[in-house]
């Protein structure tokens, strides 16, 4: 009886263990996840707060671009701090559009193109967008741990139990996986 009795406790113990090492996992990896968007927001609010300047210098070159322009600067007067992080990643997708027209806009206009200051704000976007790249990939890996371990048997009851659901990754839109990219 006494084994039978330690024998079932050992087990619940097993379990209770399990169970407790499972849910920390799961914070652990969500915590990964709100991390790593932190910090892709870190440059997406760099690029997002450079945009005027942007918006700005090419308005001086180019008055008869307005719908562009219009549509940066309309993009832009959202209160970034108050969105959603779904809502950041769908105004970002819309802003990486909106800049790469704007980019190649400055193309048909060779005084913008040799403008110094010009040539700085495109040298500044150019490394946040590198950076951008990369807080993408860690983002990106870190929710696809996050949402593979939700996912899996018998984890998937726990993060069931106890509401973790799975995160969206950041992907390019159909237009940035059509286009070649962006030189300056």
């Amino acid at each position: 009886m006494n084994i039978l009795l330690i024998s079932l406790s050992a087990f619940v113990l097993l379990i209770i263990i399990w169970f407790i090492a499972t849910y920390n996992s799961l914070i652990g990896l969500k915590n990964y996840v709100e991390e790593a968007f932190s910090t892709m927001d870190v440059y997406l609010k760099k690029r997002f707060d450079m945009i005027p300047s942007l918006v700005d210098m090419v308005k001086g070159y180019s008055s008869h671009e307005k719908e562009v322009l219009d549509n940066i600067t309309n993009l832009r007067s959202q209160a970034y701090s108050i969105l959603s992080n779904d809502k950041k990643m769908e105004l970002n997708q819309k802003l990486d559009t909106g800049l790469s027209r704007l980019i190649a806009l400055s193309e048909n206009y060779p005084e913008l193109k040799a403008n110094q200051n010009f040539l700085e704000l495109q040298r500044q976007l150019e490394n946040i967008e590198n950076d951008i790249a990369q807080s993408r990939k860690y983002y990106n890996g870190t929710v696809r741990e996050f949402n593979t371990k939700i996912q899996l048997f018998p984890t998937v009851i726990i993060a069931s139990m106890f509401g973790f659901r799975a995160q969206k990754l950041f992907e390019a839109d159909n237009i940035e996986r059509e286009k070649p990219g962006v030189s300056f």
